[in-house]
């Protein structure tokens, strides 16, 4: 009995404590290199090609070349791929061309993607220009 009374003067009403805030950790290009593979590897893209651009670019860390087998894969490879990143790491990549899936770049500051439809792929071989070495030695 005695513990009823002292339940009955809990106040459920009073706002509770707020929660503490988790610290904001920005992710390393290997972290996020990491969940791309992942998510491609998981969506079944083709000829994953991946270049390590550091000290060779400013651009980015890492280049991450794949293919999906239409426009439509292309488009959903680069869509889930999106969400991953926004929900793990609450990244909103910038992103070009996932309307017509031809070709969409994703670019997350520290890793760029490439995700091709085959034939758009083969006809701009982008790979074959960031792996070659300025003496012309492959990487």
């Amino acid at each position: 009995m005695q513990e009823d009374s002292i339940l009955s003067h809990i106040d459920l009403a009073a706002p509770a404590a707020p929660a503490p805030k988790a610290a904001h950790v920005t992710p390393t290009s290997d972290a996020i290199l990491e969940l791309v593979l992942q998510s491609l590897d998981d969506d079944k893209a083709e000829e994953l090609v991946q270049i390590d651009l550091r000290g060779r670019s400013s651009v980015a860390d890492h280049m991450v070349i794949c293919s999906g087998r239409s426009s439509r894969q292309v488009a959903a490879i680069a869509g889930k791929l999106l969400d991953r990143l926004k929900e793990t790491f609450r990244i909103s990549a910038r992103v070009e061309g996932k309307e017509t899936g031809d070709w969409v770049l994703i670019d997350t500051g520290d890793v760029v993607v490439h995700v091709f439809r085959p034939e758009v792929r083969e006809f701009y071989q982008l790979e074959k220009m960031w792996q070659m070495m300025p003496g012309g030695e492959r990487v």
